[in-house]
């Protein structure tokens, strides 16, 4: 002890200290990370959390197909102005998911209807029209039928001459199987003694191309 106080001074102390220091920052340096050091696996479980990103710090490249499911999205997050345009495709959209509410007024306008929907009821439209004879029979009938490869659309009857007793009892499509291939009416004088005279029965038929 004697010997260690003989040879100890203020410039050995001071050496010492250095030395110490030299040594201590030598071993901090070590520790500093390199570019690339510190790998996925050695990063433990949900060690990085949301306040440990930089904003901005995930981007679309970094991120892998399919990890975003539903389930991870807040709600109302995706909205019109995220989408990409044309983004939303009738593919992507789920049967019966557009109901009328979800419509903007005036949004579905003739120009955007599928000309199969509406343009065959008026395509070459003509009309046809067929006349009784005129006398006093007390019931007639009739049918106006459409040309070949038409279907009737419409249709109604006139009665022709003295109508004070003369009733139209019925008036409808003419069916040829599942084909309205034409339009029949019917009539009848309701009092056949009263002297009505002669009278006649006319059916028309709105045709068109189905």
């Amino acid at each position: 002890m004697n010997t260690l106080k003989r040879h100890l001074s203020v410039a050995n102390v001071l050496s010492v200290v250095a030395i110490f220091i030299a040594l201590s920052a030598t071993a901090v340096a070590a520790t500093k990370l390199t570019t690339g050091q510190v790998k996925a696996v050695n990063i433990a479980n949900e060690a990085i959390t949301n306040p440990k990103l930089k904003n901005l710090g995930v981007t679309s490249s970094k991120i892998a197909n399919g990890t975003i499911v539903t389930g991870k999205l807040k709600g109302g997050a995706v909205t019109a102005g995220k989408l990409g345009k044309e983004a939303v495709t009738g593919a992507k959209i789920k049967k019966k998911a557009v109901g009328t509410a979800a419509l903007a007024p005036e949004s579905v306008t003739p120009a955007k209807l599928s000309s199969a929907l509406y343009t065959p009821l008026v395509k070459n439209v003509s009309y046809v029209g067929i006349e009784t004879a005129f006398n006093e029979s007390e019931e007639k009938t009739t049918i106006a039928s459409c040309p070949a490869g038409k279907q009737a659309i419409g249709g109604g009857v006139r009665v022709n001459g003295t109508l004070k007793d003369i009733a139209v009892t019925g008036t409808q499509p003419f069916f040829n199987g599942s084909v309205r291939s034409g339009w029949e009416g019917f009539a009848r004088d309701v009092d056949p003694g009263s002297g009505n005279g002669p009278w006649s029965l006319t059916v028309f038929a709105v045709c068109a191309e189905l």
